[in-house]
């Protein structure tokens, strides 16, 4: 049975559900910063996913991170798996600005996190309304 790691619980919010995966956003308003989680229980690398389900976070992967390019104006997508803290399967999908507080260095570690205020993750989730496709689904009450 699919459980989210505590370590992402605590640190991200939940947008929404894709067919695969769940959409979290990480609360640090320094970045766009979005994970994917795929639902499968006890998954801690890509290969380990059956083929269909490799397959079906790639599309996944690929149509979010293509979304937030445009709907956040990026300059530079990052898509990453590492799994060195969290072993859950995850995949990160940051977007980046050369103005960003990190730039060009990797988002992690670099400065503290500053939490999302409400209003801020409504932004977002209006800004992403229709645009990550007809199989996606919002998490209503966030």
């Amino acid at each position: 049975m699919f459980s989210l790691d505590s370590r992402l619980q605590n640190d991200t919010l939940v947008m929404g559900d894709f067919p695969l995966s769940r959409l979290l956003l990480s609360n640090d308003a320094n970045y766009p910063w979005f994970i994917l989680v795929p639902r499968r229980a006890d998954i801690s690398e890509l290969f380990q996913l059956a083929e269909a389900d490799q397959a079906q976070l790639w599309q996944e992967t690929h149509g979010l991170a293509q979304a937030l390019a445009e709907v956040f104006s990026a300059d530079k997508m990052n898509v990453a798996t590492l799994g060195n803290v969290v072993s859950q399967l995850h995949m990160h999908v940051i977007v980046r600005h050369r103005t960003d507080v990190a730039w060009p260095a990797p988002v992690w570690g670099r400065v503290a996190a500053v939490p999302y205020a409400a209003e801020q993750v409504a932004a977002i989730r209006a800004r992403l309304q229709g645009r990550l496709g007809a199989d996606f689904t919002f998490v209503e009450g966030l």
